[in-house]
């Protein structure tokens, strides 16, 4: 019978998940549950110490400061003027205000890695602008919605950080090897957006000469220095500063938080209200990932305890399953969970469940970390159930119906795909700059 229970954990677990029961309290109350019918009362004798390891993880104390450093930056404004200088940077070429989408959709997932209130900013800022100017639905939707996920791969990253907590891997080895992956998209999905906008002009067309002669106007370059400069600043000090080793995740994470208080400052949006609104929306973020970690930890002991770790690595190791199969598995399983589930669960939930063995199986946990947030990545983005795409059909105006969005993101879904493909076909795009700058 006990051979049995990991797997009547798992199915209990995900059924009530699919029925919409909250995750934190379905996630600790059912391994509390089958903890207690499964080991009595010793139990809750264990739980309390592996707890108070988590609380206690200095590394997890970058969570709560990337979080306010995102939502302080979201509050100060800072994504529309970014468009607006974007729009003045690209907009006399075809397809260029798509493109200044891609990359301040890649500027604020490197400063707020939180996927919907990217998706809704930037819904919120450019969809209506881009219909105006006469693009394509689905070439503005698909932008958006595509341009709004790379929170999840850019750091730094929340995704990043939880998964490295949970791999036992170096946060700021994470985010080094997540850079070339996810420049590699923002620069696929610029070329995709090129090769559209010379295909079909119609469909990406250049700014009217007018509205950019208007942007050029007095006072461009504080514009520009404001909007672009100063958060490009902030994101590199912050990055910097792990990539070169100064300081560590959870210090360069205060760093960016200060920093994005002092930005919100210097343009004029800083109140206590705007204080207020961030601490409060940040609190509830914390609050939500910590509480989902506490019943992780829950069901991680469970499932320990009945030797569930055990019995999945003997049945991958007795069906002969190598490392490149047992790699397919997971990542067709972390997809197909990502239309119902959110980021944070599937990382407290199936990745320390599936660590082990490919450990075992000698897989580099670095690479693995990596292949996983770009997986979700495009999890976010598919059809019918990919979350970004419902964050923006929320903010989308009437016209915009739901086949606009999911026929605009099947191109850079296959662009995702590809990417994936590739950093599976070669591992050193994940880990060559952490291998190199660990060397200098």
């Amino acid at each position: 019978m006990i051979d049995a229970m990991p797997l009547i954990l798992f199915g209990v677990l995900f059924l009530l998940l699919l029925l919409g029961f909250p995750v934190a309290f379905t996630l600790g109350g059912v391994s509390f549950i089958l903890g207690y019918l499964t080991f009595g009362a010793t139990f809750f004798q264990l739980l309390p110490l592996r707890i108070w390891g988590v609380m206690t993880n200095y590394v997890l104390i970058a969570v709560p400061l990337f979080v306010f450093m995102g939502v302080m930056l979201e509050k100060s404004g800072l994504a529309e003027a970014l468009l607006e200088t974007m729009a003045l940077l690209f907009g006399r070429l075809r397809g260029g205000l798509a493109i200044s989408v891609v990359l301040v959709g890649a500027m604020l997932g490197a400063s707020t890695g939180i996927v919907g209130a990217t998706v809704v900013t930037m819904g919120l800022l450019s969809l209506p602008t881009m219909l105006k100017r006469g693009y394509r639905p689905e070439i503005a939707t698909g932008t958006i919605a595509a341009s709004g996920t790379l929170g999840q791969i850019i750091p730094p990253s929340i995704v990043l950080v939880l998964l490295g907590s949970v791999l036992n891997v170096s946060i700021g080895d994470m985010f080094v090897g997540a850079a070339i992956p996810g420049m590699m998209l923002v620069g696929f999905y610029m070329v995709w957006l090129v090769v559209i906008a010379i295909l079909k002009p119609e469909w990406a067309p250049a700014m009217p000469a007018e509205e950019l002669a208007a942007f050029r106007g007095k006072g461009m370059i504080k514009r520009i220095f404001q909007a672009f400069v100063l958060p490009a600043v902030l994101v590199v000090a912050v990055l910097g500063s792990i990539f070169a080793g100064v300081a560590s995740p959870t210090e360069a994470a205060a760093v960016g938080a200060f920093g994005a208080t002092l930005l919100t400052v210097f343009q004029g949006k800083f109140s206590l209200g705007t204080l207020k609104a961030v601490m409060t929306e940040t609190t509830h973020l914390t609050c939500m990932v910590f509480v989902i970690l506490v019943g992780a930890t829950a069901f991680g002991l469970v499932f320990r305890g009945m030797h569930g770790d055990a019995y999945l690595t003997n049945l991958i190791l007795g069906a002969n399953m190598g490392p490149g199969a047992f790699l397919a598995l997971v990542m067709v399983m972390v997809f197909v969970a990502g239309f119902f589930i959110d980021f944070i669960e599937i990382t407290f939930i199936i990745v320390p469940v599936v660590a082990p063995i490919f450990v075992v199986l000698g897989v580099d946990l670095l690479w693995l970390g990596i292949l996983v947030a770009m997986n979700l990545q495009t999890s976010f983005l598919t059809p019918p159930f990919g979350f970004s795409l419902f964050y923006l059909k929320g903010v989308a105006p009437p016209e915009i119906q739901t086949g606009h969005i999911y026929r605009g993101v099947i191109p850079f879904i296959v662009i995702q795909l590809v990417g994936v493909g590739l950093v599976i076909a070669f591992p050193e795009l994940a880990t060559w700059l952490p291998e190199y700058l660990s060397r200098q």
